[in-house]
């Protein structure tokens, strides 16, 4: 992949409806990648004190945003702190996105980006 910085912000870059944030806040769920949009990964933490942040700039920024199909292709996997996360670092999400965009298939892609510590797991995955 090839990569560029700048100092410049993605909104000025780029047309507004071209934008996709992703944020683990979001209601809508990432079915497919657009070749033709520009996908925006979070650089925030939500979890721990600036809960649904990531979310809030988008919206005060009039852009799309999406999350991840994690609920919808993983389970809640059995563990001792009872804890469950949908925020992945930027590597993960990287991760997530360029195994999909290679085998398009969503377990594959979750199963290289989202790590057992998360708390979730492929359905296969579970032991009875």
């Amino acid at each position: 992949f090839q990569m560029d910085t700048t100092q410049e912000s993605y909104v000025d870059l780029f047309p507004l409806d071209a934008i996709v944030y992703l944020t683990p806040d979001s209601e809508n769920v990432l079915e497919d990648i657009d070749p033709s949009k520009v996908y925006v990964l979070g650089g925030l933490v939500d979890e721990s004190i600036h809960k649904k942040l990531t979310l809030q700039r988008a919206q005060e920024q009039s852009l799309q945003t999406a999350r991840l199909p994690i609920r919808e292709y993983m389970v809640k996997a059995v563990n001792t702190k009872n804890y469950h996360s949908e925020t992945l670092a930027i590597n993960q999400v990287f991760d997530v996105l360029s195994t999909y965009y290679e085998t398009r298939s969503w377990p594959s892609a979750l199963k290289a980006g989202v790590s057992s510590g998360k708390g979730y797991v492929l359905p296969d995955a579970v032991k009875e």
